[in-house]
């Protein structure tokens, strides 16, 4: 109880002066600022990867709307893939992906059918509709993971800020806990408040930091898949009702 007393005396007996952030980090010691120097480091490529990410998700769906947006007012796949060449989004590569294995597989069976006019009569050869329906199919994938891939760059960056700023930062503040106390040991007589608070101060400014940096790390890594998920859903979409034109088209035959 009177050691309880005393502490608060000294609290009210301490000078009433703001202790700047700057001149507590310019004074910390060498770990705690390298710690600093890493969090700092990580919050700057965290935002530059936020803001580019908005500008490049935002891009993707512009993009995909506009061409679906021709695809539904298009009749024909050929006029649809000449008038969508400038567009990048990821549904119309997905589409360009497709449309490409088909015209890659009727230029093939064109040159083989003029080369070899002889029918194929063997019973265990598979139906050329479903052979072809799986080549596009695994186009499509292949396009469609390579669109995921692209959109989730540099999304693992924010991840793992999120997950250890603040692991980063708790160590710069148990260092430089450690170390104050280190140093009060040292000194002769009993420590007071005036020596205990800068060096604890100091050390704090690592966690804060850390927090600082996580935090819209982890909520902007969360906005982020969460749009990627929508816009492979949409291209899953797509890529479903595209095959379903290509089986009807062939099965017509």
């Amino acid at each position: 109880m009177i050691n309880s007393i005393y502490f608060v005396l000294q609290i009210a007996e301490a000078p009433q002066e703001q202790v700047k952030v700057i001149s507590l980090i310019s004074t910390a010691g060498p770990v705690v600022k390298v710690v600093l120097a890493v969090l700092v480091f990580m919050s700057i490529v965290s935002w530059m990867i936020i803001f580019s990410k908005l500008f490049i998700l935002r891009r993707a769906e512009k993009e995909s709307d506009r061409f679906l947006d021709s695809y539904q007012v298009s009749g024909n796949f050929g006029n649809l893939f000449s008038s969508t060449r400038h567009l990048r989004g990821p549904i119309a590569e997905l589409f360009r992906a497709g449309y490409g294995e088909l015209l890659k597989i009727r230029k093939s069976r064109t040159s083989g059918s003029s080369q070899n006019p002889e029918p194929k009569t063997n019973p265990d050869i598979v139906s050329p509709e479903l052979e072809v329906v799986e080549l596009v199919e695994r186009a499509m994938k292949k396009a469609m993971a390579s669109e995921i891939s692209r959109l989730e760059g540099s999304l693992i960056f924010l991840a793992t800020t999120g997950s250890t700023a603040p692991f980063i930062g708790l160590f710069g503040t148990v260092w430089g806990i450690m170390t104050s106390f280190i140093g009060l040991a040292s000194r002769e007589g009993v420590p007071t408040l005036q020596a205990v608070a800068p060096g604890i101060a100091e050390a704090l400014i690592a966690t804060a930091i850390g927090l600082a940096a996580a935090i819209p790390a982890v909520v902007a890594y969360n906005y982020f898949v969460n749009r990627v998920k929508r816009i492979a859903v949409d291209m899953e979409n797509f890529s479903a009702e595209f095959l379903n034109i290509v089986e009807r088209y062939l099965t017509k035959m």
